[in-house]
């Protein structure tokens, strides 16, 4: 299984958003004006009285199943593993941030990036290409966990209370369809069912929760002793280059409105700070080299390039470079010089996941699958809590015969990332291919519920306890896993109208998954 971007995806051509692009969730379309201006210590608001947290993660849930319907969500580990790093550093560093945070790649040239409930942050990979430095992709995240943190989407229900879910639900819905290529037609068909005037006052509470989010992603830079400017320095470069692009505006001037005012208050609110600058992290230009390579839809065009910029010495880092140029040599099938500049990248920096992984799958395509499955056992013995290190290990497991083996280290990885997707999927797979169908349709039931889609997912365990190879234990666990599944479903069909339970006391969920089962959740 390769996770690379898919070449695909860069084909398409870029957005066209009208009047629903300014609804896309970045700009968080529903918020009323907030206290943006001032540094009150934090109250709360009517908005926490109004969704429980469990309720917010059921919307995000449903928010994450659209996303995923909708846009090409990355699942390349070692790019999302990146992400989720520079997040979680920069969550850290809000003091107003609680609660968990998700934090993924949508693998289109767009330069844009959303906040949606239930702390999930999409980051588009032409934002990624876009940042001419890491703190510049550092302020379009912080600007966004500020959204979440400031709770600009469950403010804007509030405002919105007058409306029934559904009519919440087909704006969430709007949104996202607005944002996919190919798909604007769509988006603006569901949003003529909505009441124009509702629409023109989000319009206009847009820039007010813009600006609170940049003063809030200014002070999160500087916390995180990041370069305060970089968010005003994005901004005006973006203005400036939009000239060129007349109609076809980059995505982020669309759905995040910027004149002059906001590039003058975030200069002024980065003077408050200083400038605090420090080089790019080697994993940041790291993951742009991958995204580079993948941008190209043959890989001649993409040794080209690297070959020329390798050449006249156009790079900020030569070992990113090569990097980009080694991912090239493998895809085009030119193994011994890929497997030559691997290792020349491993000699420099043995410790890094991305040329650990890199050289093992030089390795399996060479047929050296004991080379590559041992590099891989070391490397995963040395850095235990590597994620990355252990997919590509059970990916290359799976590739020399040994599915069981292969579920263990999956099992590691979802031990720390419950409901995670990817890797549910993976797990469903090597359970196929070790010959559990039971553990199979578990693991499927599973991606299911975590991807949003609950009615499946419940069908899916119904099978799996059908299965006459389940041991006791095993069935005993699915069959509590079901029950609190078939609770759930119960509690909304009763909700009715308000599928989401915003409306609802919110009582605190049961268990979700097996690994809260195993460890003793209520």
């Amino acid at each position: 299984m390769n996770y690379n971007t898919k070449t695909t995806a860069w084909r398409r051509a870029a957005l066209h958003l009208s009047l629903a692009g300014a609804l896309t969730l970045g700009a968080a379309p529903w918020a009323p004006v907030g206290a943006g201006q001032f540094n009150l210590p934090d109250m709360g608001d009517s908005s926490d009285a109004l969704i429980s947290s469990g309720a917010e993660i059921r919307l995000g849930r449903a928010f994450m199943r659209h996303v995923r319907a909708t846009l090409p969500v990355s699942d390349d580990p070692l790019i999302t593993a990146y992400l989720e790093s520079l997040g979680n550093e920069l969550v850290a560093a809000d003091k107003s941030a609680k609660g968990s945070f998700d934090f993924f790649l949508i693998d289109q040239p767009v330069v844009n990036a959303f906040a949606g409930p239930g702390g999930h942050v999409g980051i588009y990979a032409g934002l990624i290409l876009a940042a001419q430095s890491e703190d510049e992709l550092a302020a379009v995240i912080a600007h966004e966990i500020a959204h979440i943190t400031q709770h600009h989407l469950m403010r804007g229900y509030e405002d919105q209370s007058k409306f029934n879910i559904p009519t919440m639900a087909l704006m969430i819905a709007a949104a996202i369809l607005a944002t996919q290529a190919g798909s604007g037609d769509a988006g603006m068909a569901a949003l003529a069912g909505i009441q124009a005037a509702a629409i023109q006052r989000q319009i206009n509470v847009i820039r007010e929760d813009e600006k609170e989010a940049d003063r809030i992603g200014i002070a999160t830079l500087a916390n995180a002793r990041r370069d305060p400017y970089a968010m005003a320095a994005f901004f005006e470069r973006l203005s400036k280059t939009s000239r060129l692009y007349e109609n076809n505006a980059p995505e982020f001037l669309r759905t995040h409105p910027v004149n002059s005012n906001r590039i003058g208050d975030a200069l002024g609110r980065a003077a408050e700070y200083g400038v605090r600058q420090r080089p790019d992290s080697l994993r940041f230009l790291l993951a742009r080299a991958r995204l580079r390579e993948a941008s190209y839809d043959r890989p001649e065009k993409s040794l080209a390039a690297f070959k020329a910029s390798l050449r006249e010495g156009r790079f900020s880092n030569e070992s990113a470079e090569r990097y980009g140029y080694t991912l090239a040599l493998l895809r085009s099938g030119q193994l011994d010089e890929a497997k030559a500049e691997a290792s020349r990248l491993l000699a420099g920096q043995p410790s890094l996941a991305e040329f650990i992984v890199l050289d093992a799958r030089i390795d399996l395509k060479q047929g050296r699958t004991d080379a590559a499955l041992a590099h891989l056992r070391e490397a995963v013995g040395l850095y235990p809590g590597n994620w990355p290190l252990r997919v590509a290990y059970a990916e290359a497991l799976t590739s020399a015969g040994q599915p069981r083996k292969a579920m263990e280290q999956l099992k590691a990885v979802a031990a720390v990332r419950p409901g995670n997707a990817m890797v549910l999927d993976l797990l469903g797979q090597v359970a196929i291919k070790s010959g559990d169908k039971g553990a199979s349709l578990r693991y499927r039931a599973e991606k299911l519920y975590a991807e949003g889609d609950l009615e499946p997912a419940i069908k899916q365990l119904e099978f799996a306890l059908r299965q006459r190879d389940l041991d006791y234990y095993e069935a005993a666990q699915i069959q509590v896993l079901l029950e609190s599944w078939k609770e759930e479903e119960r509690a909304q069909k009763k909700r009715g109208r308000d599928p989401f339970g915003l409306n609802a006391a919110g009582a605190a969920d049961g268990p979700k998954t097996l690994i809260d089962i195993r460890r003793g959740a209520k």
